[in-house]
């Protein structure tokens, strides 16, 4: 009997044998556990409690003694109060700022090309950056005071590669006068899985709306989404005066 004939009569559960196999192989594959009697559930709570709590310390002491004194090694410069929820990637030579009360969170990347020389992440005094954004530098990108940057993001000053597809066959570097500087200004808030592409500026207290693909300027306190991203609202979200 081959390997197929097998399956098959394991999946059909011909035969006794073949049905309690099957059965110990959903078992292992999903298993149950017996329900716990009542008088034992305070205890396994508590125990619940504690294996969850040694995690939330252990990861802690991590960011706390292991990552925040490592990246601020790779920093130029670095703020007081600033917390890492993992140890940002950092591929090339980019100049990076961070200010203080920032929030960085985890599986961030940085990568910079080598078109210019001093290319730089400016992230100043309380912004946040979520979990998954990536960044491609090649001149400047600045995040400024109180900017948010959700979860899943992707910004970049560059196109990373020449425009010409022969060009690109002899994998050429992109030229330098293509790339263009990148801000989001203060307040501003980006949608997760949202793309800000070169040569944009965010204005302030600017909501791009999730998954929008953004190549031109936003103004300030308006609503854009979409792709490419549209102003749908002005005037949104602007301060009482």
């Amino acid at each position: 009997m081959n390997g197929n004939e097998f399956l098959r009569k394991l999946k059909a559960g011909e035969g006794k044998g073949y049905r309690l196999l099957g059965s110990m192989l959903r078992f292992i594959a999903r298993p149950t556990g017996p329900s716990a009697p009542a008088f034992l559930k305070p205890p396994l709570r508590f125990l619940y409690e504690v294996h969850f709590g040694i995690i939330v310390f252990a990861r802690w002491f991590v960011m706390t003694w292991f990552h925040n004194p490592l990246f601020q090694a790779r920093c130029a410069s670095f703020g007081k109060n600033v917390v890492i929820d993992g140890l940002p990637f950092v591929s090339g030579g980019a100049e990076i700022h961070i200010g203080s009360n920032v929030y960085l969170g985890g599986k961030i990347q940085i990568f910079s090309g080598s078109t210019s020389e001093r290319p730089q992440l400016i992230v100043k005094d309380h912004a946040q950056i979520n979990w998954n954004v990536v960044f491609t530098i090649s001149r400047e990108v600045i995040i400024e005071e109180y900017a948010r940057v959700s979860y899943d993001c992707r910004i970049s000053d560059t196109d990373g590669y020449p425009p010409r597809a022969d060009l690109r066959a002899l994998n050429a570097p992109a030229d330098p006068r293509e790339d263009r500087p990148v801000r989001i200004c203060q307040h501003a808030w980006i949608g997760n899985g949202s793309y800000i592409m070169k040569g944009v500026t965010i204005g302030e207290g600017a909501v791009v709306g999730a998954n929008s693909v953004v190549t031109s300027d936003i103004p300030p306190y308006c609503l854009a989404m979409g792709n490419p991203a549209e102003v749908f609202f002005q005037n949104f979200g602007r301060p009482a005066s």
